[in-house]
């Protein structure tokens, strides 16, 4: 079995087009891009630690990773159920859950990091 750079290229290219379409068209995932954006900032702002570096990317990957996975999700429920059905919408509201738990775990691991910072 050989490498095909070709086909590994065009894999990363479908993707990157996969995190475009959200990122344009969702509203969540904007706001935790923009989140993301401002979370790195005050990292080289306070000058956090390389552990502390670590710790927040994780969490900014899984935020916008959950995000992701909710609108994929989103998607495939309203393309197999154009309808409204109870457990459709159920099945997305588990899906926005699955973010918000993500997201509720990120910002105390936020607060864990920068606030002995401000208070130096």
């Amino acid at each position: 079995m050989s490498y095909d750079f070709k086909k590994q290229m065009k894999s990363f290219t479908f993707a990157w087009k996969g995190i475009m379409t959200c990122a344009g068209h969702e509203q969540n995932i904007t706001f935790h891009l923009i989140a993301a954006i401002l979370v790195v900032a005050a990292g080289f702002f306070l000058d956090i630690s390389h552990t502390e570096w670590m710790v927040v990317i994780i969490c900014v990957g899984m935020v916008i990773a959950a995000e992701l996975f909710n609108s994929a999700i989103e998607r495939l429920v309203d393309l197999v159920s154009p309808d409204w059905n109870k457990i459709a919408g159920e099945v997305k509201d588990i899906a926005a859950g699955a973010v918000l738990v993500t997201a509720i775990a990120a910002a105390i691991v936020g607060l864990i990091v920068f606030v002995p910072y401000l208070f130096r």
